[in-house]
């Protein structure tokens, strides 16, 4: 049960919040049903106030008749000081990633346990992607993921560690192989992916910095890293400094948890 809306005195918001409250990773598509036990309501309640949600955004119906949480929700979040200010001030420095690589280009930032992705460029070559905008992976298994999780505080890496699911026959699922990816990234300044996310996509990737906290990440996805990681790694850590240079006065909101 994701809580409890049905106390006495409960107001119409906070019933609302606990219906979008309702989701996490494992329940993103939700029937009325589910979303009335999962946010304590009555069904007569919750569906007022889901229709009233699916009216405004926050909300979509799919076509199996469930609910997901709706974009107007994600492009709210964009309009945060910091997601905001980011995504524009790094827009440029993806477009020139683009124009040097035709390559796929991720921007991304830490969202718990998992990478989200604020702004993405599709390649030309036709490499298996499974990121868009807004959508969250795990930080094991992407090169941006990875840059995010080495400069991450101790208890999300153990919490990270802890549960190493396998995506792909590739996927690192040793803990103590992932420590010593971990120390080379920071040491190195960049991480790397081999078919961990998905087969036959490859991913190189280098810290934002904002002073001397790591704020974000600048990725590139590729075939095969084989003869081209050195200058992939120079071009990403020229826009990432560009970048980092560019967000240095925007209002802080504070860091992922």
């Amino acid at each position: 049960m994701a809580g409890d809306a049905s106390r006495s005195g409960a107001s119409v918001t906070s019933r609302a919040l606990a219906l979008l409250g309702a989701y996490d990773e494992d329940h993103r598509r939700l029937t009325l049903t589910e979303l009335a036990g999962r946010a304590g309501l009555p069904l007569a309640t919750a569906h007022r106030l889901v229709g009233e949600l699916v009216e405004w955004g926050a909300l979509a119906r799919a076509s199996d008749g469930r609910y997901v949480v709706g974009r107007r929700l994600w492009d709210i979040g964009l309009l945060a000081p910091l997601n905001a200010g980011l995504v524009e001030v790094a827009s440029p420095y993806l477009h020139d990633l683009y124009g040097a690589t035709l390559a796929t280009v991720h921007l991304a930032v830490r969202d718990g346990a998992e990478v989200l992705y604020l702004d993405r460029l599709a390649g030309h070559a036709s490499v298996p992607v499974v990121s868009t905008i807004g959508s969250r992976l795990p930080l094991h298994a992407t090169g941006v993921g990875k840059v995010l999780l080495a400069h991450a505080p101790a208890d999300v890496q153990a919490a990270v560690l802890s549960d190493l699911t396998r995506v792909t026959p590739y996927t690192v699922t040793q803990p103590g192989t992932l420590r010593r990816q971990l120390a080379r990234t920071v040491r190195e300044g960049w991480a790397t992916t081999v078919e961990e996310m998905s087969l036959g996509a490859c991913s190189v990737a280098v810290p934002i910095r904002r002073g001397p906290d790591v704020v974000a990440a600048l990725g590139i996805v590729v075939p095969s890293l084989r003869n081209d990681r050195p200058r992939l790694v120079a071009a990403l850590q020229v826009a990432a400094h560009g970048v980092g240079r560019a967000i240095s006065g925007l209002p802080v909101t504070g860091t992922p948890a």
